[in-house]
């Protein structure tokens, strides 16, 4: 029996019960969930695209808060010099400059010393002062005042939007600042995500002022408006313009409640008002003093309504004039309940998805899981019979593991990482079957059954480490260098690695360990039908220039192909919109919807009807005029294909946002590549190195052709496949190169392409069979896990097999081109090479 002791095995399986006990709540509805006790009430939140909901990236305009601090300052200014009696003349300001001028020079100094707050101390400097001739001054707003205000202004805008969401009734939102000036907002099903933009997107600055009739509207858009005075546009078509007062009669700060009311009669909406006790009395002696005269209600500077004064209202409550629908009515009640926003929030990103449509991805997820378990299952258990339906249990505590790891960390499963999850089934039986594969080799030296499961074990253990570590890189320089679903699938996909390790290396072994207490065999071989390669001795570099050669043609034409046809960039990297519809009635019409968005939309709309025939997906390629251009060129969809279509996902991502994912996905190729070359350069040696360097470039290049040629498009999930295939496939390669690192200890004068055959020809029934474990469980998920996935699983499935391609004809000829010295492995050791039968086998003694 293997000598385990007592409290590690009571170790291994106190955590076996633990992931059992924190991954049951995942099974139990909310009533049954109320009853346990808190501890327990941790559950796996879907991600949007399972669930449903709205995902908004909005970002802040760094220059409505320099607009805000510029008239601040200048306002500063001129009360800073007033309370000192300077006299001084032509006080403006543009951007984020300040000019003024002392009248006389004898109080420049007096000047500086009232400014002197602005212009010192390196945490509040706000301005930076210089001095001209003749008592000239500009003050430039420093980048850090600018900074803090900013900060200020998102930490307020999270404030406001927490309260506007909440008055909308949907799930638990979660909003958070992400960089220097934007906030994510992700709200799980809610159903109408342009009532949500429409909420969060306006400031909501509502206000009352006089119309100024000391000139017309056109000779003050002719010349100057007045001192004090603004024009401003209603949101007429065509808009009328109104000069108004620039001091408002009331603001945002004078409402102390708003309140929404429907007139059933009319069908239409009414919002009313309730003005602070200071803001009733100032109110009343405005509207007495101001009878006859016009008033009119700006919001966000846009007029929205105007009336005369007929009679003082001094109750404190108002009804703010203007036809607005019931929803309209409700909306602007929810934002001046919140309070405005401190500066405009534009939408960049959105990604959107009906709670329908996401309840049906998870449940072809849910599906495909099952499927890729049953698959993989029966594989192992049709090889290794028993030492199968051990691999299949520890399976099983794996996933029960991933899970429970997955709801106490809060990661959120989204779709992509239900893909991580499948692949992870196929990682987990990869690792067990080089354990029993190792096994099977210690059992024909030692024929002792015990001594075999414990050196098997002992260094299959390090092999697996070294493999699962390929993964676990990537995956963590995927996670830093994503978000949203794909940030989903590397989480998953890290937790996947240590719950793997420990599944494979201790849970199966304790269950190993309970199988020959109980029964006390014999013998492992008999049963097991994975030798079928054992005496396999092909040559396969034999080929290695042949193969060489076609890998490296492939390779030149794909990169000539990448760069004269292209690939088809996804809005992730090229920016603009993705729409998918359904008919309200029949079928879609993608004729119809081709013409009517092309008439109405500038720039390239391509529409696909969807397999069902009942939907199509629109495409709409980047717009020019910045972020704003996009979601207009939603609106107009929506506007357009509203009365017979229902919007199921919108997704949105502007320019500013495709360029940075652009940068950050090519720095996360590169630094996996680096992280490859440096781990196994410290692992092995740099032959070995830039063997794993060249074929798992290769890998890549061939993937890129995979688009090419099909013409798929190549967006943020396309990098998460494509560092998922750099890490399945450099876990192949480890493994070959760890035997080879063994042999070469053992068999300093053994001919390298020979040694190189040998040991491939050991690893083979290994390589053979944790390929076609991961290829059947990613075909689960390709037949089973729905449309949206189909394209993703199909690239893995392609990454896999030339993978494991590479492992062999790539990473091992390489070692003889770049001449690895077998003596710099000799620690001791047999100094010549077996006998001649040894190598003709392909099996030396291991």
């Amino acid at each position: 029996m293997l000598h385990v002791s007592w409290w590690k095995t009571a170790l291994i399986w106190f955590v076996v019960l633990l992931s059992v006990l924190l991954a049951v709540p995942n099974l139990l509805g909310e009533r049954s969930l109320s009853s346990l006790p808190a501890w327990a009430h941790r559950k796996i939140e879907l991600g949007l695209d399972l669930r449903g909901g709205s995902h908004l990236l909005l970002k802040m305009e760094r220059g409505d808060v320099e607009k805000d601090r510029l008239e601040t300052i200048v306002g500063d200014i001129a009360t800073r010099l007033r309370t000192v009696n300077v006299a001084y003349s032509g006080l403006t300001g543009t951007g984020r400059k300040i000019q003024l001028r002392i009248n006389d020079p004898a109080q420049v100094q007096a000047a500086l010393t009232a400014l002197q707050p602005l212009t010192t101390g390196s945490d509040k400097q706000a301005v930076a002062l210089s001095q001209g001739e003749n008592g000239a001054m500009t003050l430039d707003i420093t980048d850090a005042d600018i900074d803090r205000h900013v900060t200020s202004a998102i930490a307020r805008s999270i404030k406001v939007i927490r309260a506007r969401i909440a008055q909308l009734g949907v799930g638990e939102p979660q909003i958070r600042r992400q960089g220097a000036d934007r906030i994510v907002v992700q709200v799980p099903d809610l159903a109408d995500a342009q009532r949500l933009k429409n909420l969060l997107g306006q400031p909501a600055k509502l206000s009352f002022r006089l119309v100024d009739p000391s000139m017309t509207v056109q000779d003050a858009m002719d010349n100057h408006p007045p001192a004090g005075s603004d024009v401003l546009f209603s949101e007429d078509d065509p808009p009328v313009g109104y000069l108004v007062q620039r001091q408002p009669l009331l603001s945002n700060v004078d409402f102390s409640n708003a309140v929404s009311v429907t007139n059933d009669q009319s069908g239409e909406g009414t919002v009313s008002v309730k003005l602070t006790p200071e803001a009733t009395h100032r109110f009343a002696q405005s509207t007495a003093s101001n009878l006859g005269k016009i008033t009119v209600v700006v919001l966000d500077d846009q007029v929205i309504s105007a009336a005369s004064l007929k009679t003082v209202i001094a109750t404190g409550e108002i009804d703010v004039p203007g036809d607005f629908t019931v929803q309209g009515a409700q909306d602007l009640t929810v934002m001046i309940k919140s309070g405005p926003l401190p500066a405009t929030l534009t939408t960049v990103e959105e990604r959107t998805i009906q709670p329908g449509l996401g309840g049906e991805a998870a449940r072809y997820g849910v599906i495909a899981c099952i499927a890729a378990g049953i698959f993989v299952a029966a594989l192992m258990i049709g090889f290794y019979r028993l030492l199968g339906i051990i691999a299949t249990i520890a399976l099983l505590i794996n996933i029960v593991m991933v899970i429970a790891a997955m709801g106490l960390l809060g990661i959120t499963l989204t779709l992509p990482g239900v893909a991580a999850i499948v692949l992870i089934i196929g990682i987990g039986l990869d690792a067990l079957v080089l354990v029993y594969e190792r096994v099977r080799e210690e059992e024909k030296k030692t024929h002792l059954l015990v001594d075999a499961l414990r050196h098997g074990f002992n260094r299959a253990a390090a092999t697996v480490a070294d493999a699962n570590l390929t993964v676990l890189i990537v995956a963590a320089i995927l996670f830093y260098a994503s978000t949203g679903a794909v940030r989903g699938f590397a989480a998953t996909l890290m937790v996947g690695v240590f719950t793997t390790f420990f599944a494979s290396c201790f849970v199966t072994r304790s269950l190993v360990n309970m199988w020959i207490s109980r029964r006390k065999p014999r013998t492992l071989l008999v049963g097991v039908r994975s030798g079928v390669f054992d005496n396999a001795n092909i040559r396969f570099m034999g080929i290695r220039r042949y193969t060489f050669t076609v890998s490296a043609a492939l390779s030149v034409i794909t990169l000539v192909a990448f760069a004269t046809v292209g690939m088809h960039l996804g809005i992730d990297f090229a920016g603009g919109s993705i729409i998918e519809v359904r008919a309200k009635q029949g079928v879609a019409d993608v004729a119809d919807i081709q013409s009517r968005l092309e008439a109405v939309i500038p720039g390239d709309v391509r529409v696909e009807r969807l397999a069902d025939r009942l939907g199509a997906v629109i495409r709409v390629h980047a717009q020019e005029g910045g972020e704003n251009a996009e979601q207009s060129a939603v609106s107009l969809v929506r506007e357009e294909l509203g009365k017979d279509y229902n919007f199921s996902r919108v997704e949105v991502v502007g320019p500013a946002v495709s360029g940075e994912i652009t940068t950050t996905a090519s720095l996360a190729v590169l630094a996996a590549l680096a992280a490859i070359l440096i781990y196994i350069w410290v692992r092995f040696e740099w032959q070995f190195a830039i063997g794993a360097i060249i074929a798992t470039l290769h890998d890549v290049i061939l993937t890129l052709g995979l688009f090419v040629l099909t013409g798929m498009e190549f967006n943020m999930t396309g990098i998460a496949a494509i560092l998922t295939i750099v890490g399945y496939s450099l876990n192949d390669t480890v493994v070959v190169y760890d035997r080879m690192r063994e042999n070469l200890k053992r068999y300093s004068q053994m001919p390298l392409p020979i040694l190189i055959d040998a040991s491939i020809n050991q690893t083979l029934s290994r390589t053979i069979l944790t390929s076609a474990t991961t290829l059947l469980a990613l075909f689960a998920l390709y037949i089973f896990g729905g449309e949206v996935i189909r394209a993703f699983t199909f690239v893995l499935l392609f990454g896999v097999a030339v993978g494991t391609f590479s492992s062999i004809y790539i990473a091992a000829p390489v070692l003889i081109l770049f001449k690895l010295r077998p003596d710099k492995f000799q620690t001791g050791g047999e100094s010549n090479g077996p006998a001649a039968g040894d190598i003709q086998s392909g099996k030396p003694a291991v």
